[in-house]
């Protein structure tokens, strides 16, 4: 993919321009940080060249100053919400960040169970985060949140909410995923410092829409694509545009909560210190697209991503149309359509020629692999086997693995473990190559090149087994699948 993003000069901006908001406040300020800390792909894809751990190192340079806070919504524990990119649900992904964010060194300081209603699941993901001793606090909902601002400026509103108990000066609010109910906690604790005569601050650092590029740009449309579940709006900001005259892009739910968060700083400081959601924020990266063509076709190609994901999860039942119908919008907006990935007709042609599912590859030269369903081999294996003879410059004929080794496998799985699918997994099949990569030196070469699949883009004629999606996931690769199941059942 060629590069359009400058994350030199964008790790030199926004470390300059996080420190400047900071000196504005006090004793402490509460920053948001959307989106992912150091695991940030979505921004990785849609403008190449950000490194997806950008916020992180920036973090680090202020690690002794700073305390994490993770916030996670109770409904989002309540339904297991999966974080898509990863394959696992949001309270595993809350775990998964502690343990990350200690090992880089950085204090986690306690976890905030969000929009609590007395949800079973966050009772007991609460029992289980303090029996591994870390703090965890409730926020509730509000009644008419957030247009009430009399009743959530009150001791009935945030007043309700656990005060978060906090030692250091920068405190982050991060989460495993938009809706989880960030900006609502800080604002929580503005009130609860006001309450107890402590000076705080706000500041968001979300990179996400870019605020000084145009409202119906790819980027941000991918923004809505990649937020369709939440219902988010891209939408221009009109407390700025009263303030300076000046068009810049913000979504719904910041415009939304802005006369909530000037009732509370006017009750803090008697003004605000902002004029509107644009000036909440500290993004600079509109400032570090350094090729805007390159950007704009990235994100064009995540809307795509993003639509099939979600006729997936039609298909599984796990959204609903609403979901498929916006992302089909955005790519009206962003003038594509399916067919402009180009893994997609390869794949079904090839699928169409055998009868059978298929799968398609596009490796970083542009050149386009395909793998078909065998006695032997599943498509996406088949997919992996011949993609790697082509980078390694094997020919098509060579068999990397022995069809004598992949038999006792195949009975292994059908005869002794209960599998009515014999054909080898993706997993399965790498565990193979890398068996016979010990005898043999063709083999040996083909495993070296994996390293060189990240980034690549993969499409399938039919959707995948978990094993299968979470092996393309750790290659690096991009997939997306039609919304077809493999065999017609009743349970898969």
């Amino acid at each position: 993919m060629k590069i359009g993003f400058d994350n030199e000069k964008y790790l030199r901006m926004q470390s300059e321009h996080i420190k400047e908001r900071i000196g504005q406040f006090g004793d402490k300020l509460y920053l948001e940080f959307g989106g992912k800390l150091f695991d940030d792909y979505h921004a990785s894809r849609v403008l190449p060249g950000f490194a997806p751990d950008s916020k992180l190192r920036m973090l680090l340079q202020l690690a002794d100053q700073a305390e994490i806070v993770i916030a996670i919504n109770a409904a989002d524990i309540e339904k297991n919400k999966v974080r898509q990119d990863l394959g696992i649900t949001y309270d595993v992904d809350v775990l998964r960040l502690i343990q990350e964010f200690q090992d880089k060194g950085l204090y986690v300081g306690s976890v905030v169970i969000t929009q609590y209603d007395g949800q079973s699941g966050a009772d007991l993901f609460k029992s289980k985060l303090e029996h591994m001793g870390i703090r965890v606090y409730r926020h509730y909902c509000i009644e008419g949140y957030p247009s009430n601002v009399p009743l959530i400026v009150s001791d009935e509103g945030y007043g309700k909410n656990d005060y978060i108990e906090t030692s250091r000066p920068l405190v982050i609010i991060t989460a495993p995923g938009p809706g989880s109910g960030k900006m609502a906690t800080c604002l929580s604790q503005l009130y609860h410092e006001n309450k107890r005569g402590i000076q705080a601050g706000y500041a968001k650092f979300e990179t996400f829409p870019i605020w000084n590029l145009p409202l119906k740009h790819p980027v941000n449309l991918a923004y809505e694509a990649a937020t369709a579940d939440l219902n988010d709006v891209n939408m221009i900001d009109p407390f700025h545009l009263e303030a300076y005259g000046e068009t810049t892009v913000n979504y719904n739910r910041d415009v939304d909560i802005f006369p909530v968060l000037t009732a509370i700083f006017e009750g803090i400081y008697g003004t605000s210190p902002y004029k509107s959601p644009t000036d909440m924020g500290v993004n600079m990266a509109g400032f570090c697209i350094m090729d805007d063509a390159a950007c704009r076709e990235a994100s064009c190609q995540e809307i795509i991503r993003r639509y099939y994901q979600a006729l997936n999860r039609l298909a599984q039942d796990e959204c609903n149309s609403d979901e498929v119908y916006k992302i089909n919008l955005l790519m009206n907006q962003a003038k594509i359509k399916p067919d402009m990935r180009r893994v997609v007709e390869p794949c079904l042609r090839r699928a169409e020629e055998i009868g059978a599912p298929a799968a398609s590859m596009e490796l970083p030269d542009g050149t386009l692999v395909t793998g078909k369903t065998s006695d032997l081999l599943g498509a996406s294996a088949a997919l992996l086997l011949n993609a790697i003879k082509v980078l390694a410059g094997i020919g098509h004929a060579v068999h990397l693995i022995a069809p004598s080794a992949i038999e006792p496998i195949q009975t292994l799985k059908t005869n002794y473990l209960g599998s009515k699918n014999p054909r080898l997994h993706t997993d399965e099949v790498l565990i193979a190559l890398s068996m016979s990569a010990a005898t043999d030196e063709t083999a040996r070469l083909a495993l070296t090149q994996l390293p060189k699949l990240r980034g690549c883009q993969v499409h399938t004629s039919v959707m995948l087994s978990p094993v299968d999606i979470k092996i393309f996931h750790k290659l690096g690769v991009d997939l997306t699948s039609e919304p077809v199941y493999e065999h017609k059942r009743l349970y898969h």
